[in-house]
Formats: structure tokens, C-alpha cells, sequence
């Protein structure tokens, strides 16, 4: 299982590696909001636009415009560090495929770690 774990997380640096040097901010920035979604029991979450500019590898105001873009479309409200998930199929749609690529080992992931510990 621990074997099978640092796979998993290998796979997860390799494919968000190529996305950071192959996809567009604004899709790379929706898959990372999907994928911390995907952790939270929340549709808000805490995050600054200085902490994701520097996730993302980018200026600050590249951050505030692309998440006002995605407020005017309907996708997110944001307010001082808090990100609300409006419209996550709407993100969905706007994210690469990293996100979905990402998704399918984890979920797979999940249901070989279930087959194991029941």
C-alpha cells in the first residue's frame, strides 16, 4: 500500500507538472480549484490571490484578473481570500483535461485501497 501510494503521488506531480508548462492559466487554476473542492466539505475556500499566483507560478494581478473573469461568468464569487464554488460543472468545463486525468487515478486509487481493507 505504501508502494502504491508514492505511485499515486508520483503521477500526481508528473501530470501537474505538464500541465503547469502546457495549459493555460485559466485552465490550470480551475483544475486546482476543482481538485481542492474535491477535498473540502465546502463550497468555500480560504485562499488569496497571492497564494495562488504563486501556486500557479504567476503575478498576483494575472490571478485577479482570470478569477474575475470567472466571477463574471457565473463560475465563482470571491471576497478577500474566500473563493465560493458557484457553478463547479461550469469549471469543470473551463479546466484541461489534467483535471479528469488526475480525478480517474485517485478514484482508482480509492477503490484498490477499498479492496484491501475490507
Amino acid at each position: 500500500m505504501i508502494a502504491r501510494h508514492g505511485e499515486m503521488l508520483l503521477i500526481q506531480v508528473q501530470q501537474s507538472s505538464a500541465c503547469n508548462a502546457l495549459h493555460a492559466v485559466e485552465a490550470r487554476l480551475c483544475r486546482w480549484l476543482l481538485q481542492v473542492h474535491d477535498r473540502l466539505d465546502s463550497n468555500t475556500i480560504k485562499l488569496t490571490h497571492e497564494f495562488l499566483s504563486e501556486t500557479l507560478g504567476v503575478r498576483r494581478t494575472t490571478v485577479t484578473v482570470i478569477a474575475s473573469n470567472l466571477q463574471e461568468a457565473g463560475l465563482i464569487r470571491y471576497h478577500r481570500g474566500r473563493i465560493e464554488i458557484v457553478d463547479r460543472a461550469g469549471l469543470e468545463a473551463r479546466a484541461c483535461e489534467c483535471y479528469d486525468m488526475i480525478k480517474n487515478y485517485l478514484d482508482n486509487y480509492a477503490d484498490f485501497d477499498a479492496t484491501f481493507t475490507s
